[in-house]
């Protein structure tokens, strides 16, 4: 096979941050404040945030790339600018854009540009007038992996190579939530609130429930049991071989507003498939066991996206997740005993005994899933931990006082 494929991992705090690196990232992408497509999250950076992201990434050998893919207004320049140059004081790798603004202002002070897939790239010609200005193009979500596989061709037989000399590098989205509308232009959350989702305010108008009403005679008929401008998510992992033959250079997972534990699991399974592929120990056994992992977080469902030539047509059955599981609030770290390895919590809400599925994250931490075997109360081992003990538990890794502590249920 051909150089393995760059699996990118959502950050959209520094609990999903750690989430990616200790579950085998090769990069990151991520939003600052304003001037992304999630700016909504209630999950962003800041500038000031900028060099420990890197700090974090370069210890672990991760790319960092910073997205700046919405529309630009002239009053946003000013902030454009003064946003790359603290991207490029922090060595950030490269910036993900759409605005011509932003790409000819990346590329003026010497950071590499990734075309987003908000430019709709969808052609040979379109790569090569980009690759003047980027090293990596994120395809249209829309093309069939037959049209991806014709595009990587081309670009090796023509040699299209950006600004660094490289060959131009093609990335997919891999994982995570669809749009209905083509790459991302939508237009609903504009006319119904005012609030632009091209600017990253997204109200999610699709993932509603609606009513036709006959306008003659006042008839209503209830969608039932389909949210029809909400597809499922994308997943590729029981097509990845496909996927791999397409000639791709970069496999990206969504999900910059989804929870740690989510950026987890997801991460660490592509991980493992994408490894199986290049180690020849990628079957249907594994597929099926990576499946079970991911419905256990965030998901409306599972389909192949337009990849491998289906039209749309796979709507999710629900307005919210059908993950398998879902996490609980249990209580918050206290104390860390680094010599013995042993960490305090103080539970303050739901109960706790012994063989409970519990997670702990935090902004160091990330997100860690243990079973729990043994604990203590009140320095006696115990079965159950209540609400208003104090229980320890010993882990091998560090607990701090922003830790959170949940048990993992079933939905």
């Amino acid at each position: 096979m051909k150089t393995k494929i760059e699996l990118m991992a959502p950050a959209g705090n520094f609990e999903s941050l750690q989430a990616a690196i200790d579950n085998g990232a090769d990069s990151v992408y991520f939003g600052i404040d304003q001037l992304n497509m999630r700016a909504r999250a209630s999950m962003n950076f800041t500038m000031e945030d900028l060099p420990e992201i890197t700090r974090r990434c370069e210890a672990k050998n991760l790319r960092t790339y910073l997205t700046l893919n919405t529309i630009i207004y002239d009053h946003d320049l000013s902030l454009i600018k003064t946003l790359l140059n603290k991207a490029k004081e922090a060595e950030i790798t490269a910036v993900i854009a759409s605005d011509q603004a932003v790409i000819a202002s990346a590329k003026e002070i010497g950071i590499p540009v990734h075309i987003s897939t908000q430019l709709n790239v969808t052609n040979i010609e379109t790569v090569k007038f980009y690759s003047l200005f980027a090293e990596t193009m994120v395809l249209s979500r829309e093309l069939s992996l037959r049209q991806v596989k014709k595009i990587t061709e081309q670009i090796e037989k023509e040699q299209i190579k950006g600004p660094s000399g490289e060959l131009v590098k093609i990335e997919i989205f891999g994982h995570g939530a669809l749009c209905m509308a083509v790459s991302g232009k939508c237009y609903l959350s504009l006319h119904s609130d005012n609030s632009s989702a091209n600017r990253g305010a997204c109200k999610q108008n699709c993932r509603k429930k609606y009513t036709v009403t006959d306008q003659e005679t006042g008839f209503e008929i209830e969608i039932d049991n389909e949210y029809m401008m909400s597809p499922k998510d994308l997943c590729t992992l029981d097509f990845l071989d496909q996927v791999m033959d397409a000639g791709i250079g970069i496999l990206k997972i969504e999900g910059r507003g989804r929870a740690p534990e989510y950026v987890a699991t997801v991460t660490r399974v592509y991980r493992e498939a994408i490894d199986a592929l290049y180690d020849d120990t990628f079957t249907s056994e594994k597929v099926d066991a990576w499946m079970e992992q991911l419905a256990t977080v965030y998901n409306r469902g599972f389909w192949s996206g337009y990849y491998l030539g289906q039209k749309l047509g796979e709507w999710s059955k629900t307005s919210g997740s059908q993950a398998t599981q879902k996490k609980v609030y249990v209580g918050k770290g206290v104390h860390y005993f680094p010599k013995a390895g042993i960490a305090e919590f103080k539970i303050e809400a739901y109960d706790i005994k012994k063989g409970d599925k519990l997670l702990i994250t935090g902004p160091t931490t990330g997100a860690k899933e243990l079973q729990l075997n043994e604990f203590f109360v009140d320095e006696a081992s115990a079965q159950k931990a209540i609400k208003g003990d104090s229980c320890t538990i010993k882990l091998p890794f560090r607990v701090r006082l922003s830790d959170k502590l949940y048990k993992i249920v079933e939905a």
